[in-house]
């Protein structure tokens, strides 16, 4: 699954409405923000505790349909998928992210409780699919092919976290620094 595949999930057009910004601007920061989430995911699953954890939560978001609308959303359940996946930093994130977004203003703290949910149930289902046609891997690689590891065709969010991380010759700043520093990288 490539972060086209999550963006056709995702209802831009209804994003774009409820946070007052163009379709391109809700796309590019439904991109961002998903990698951060993706990114925190697969940090947290490293251990054998945040892996459970993440398994255990993913149980609750088996079988999520398409959402067409931010209204069908829980958000109050995308504010504590937020929490558990960024931890005492998800405020921070959420504006550093709003931060370095010069362009459109658009809220992250707003956005990441919208999104949450949606990649929960994406990846809930992949790993449900994953799980009955498949016996190795599990999470880790159901995260890892969103992240784009593994995957030789490109597109993933691994290629966008590896353009914001430094893979490219940027002089720093902006959402690299804050991924960077949400994930003990400087």
């Amino acid at each position: 699954m490539a972060l086209d595949d999550i963006l056709k999930q995702v209802p831009i057009d209804d994003i774009a409405a409820k946070l007052g910004v163009s379709n391109d601007e809700a796309k590019k920061a439904v991109a961002e923000g998903g990698a951060i989430l993706l990114g925190g995911l697969a940090q947290n699953a490293k251990s054998s505790e945040g892996s459970t954890a993440i398994a255990n939560a993913l149980k609750k978001h088996e079988g999520a349909k398409s959402v067409t609308s931010v209204d069908e959303v829980d958000q109050a359940d995308g504010e504590k998928i937020v929490k558990h996946v960024l931890g005492a930093d998800a405020g921070d994130v959420a504006a550093k992210l709003t931060a370095s977004d010069k362009t459109s203003g658009i809220d992250f703290g707003k956005l990441l409780p919208i999104l949450a949910p949606i990649v929960m149930g994406l990846i809930a289902n992949k790993n449900s699919s994953a799980s009955s046609t498949e016996s190795g891997g599990g999470l880790g690689d159901i995260i890892g092919g969103l992240l784009g590891g593994g995957n030789s065709s490109g597109g993933g969010i691994g290629d966008l976290l590896g353009g914001v991380l430094g893979g490219g010759s940027s002089s720093g700043g902006g959402l690299g620094d804050i991924i960077g520093g949400l994930f003990g990288k400087k």
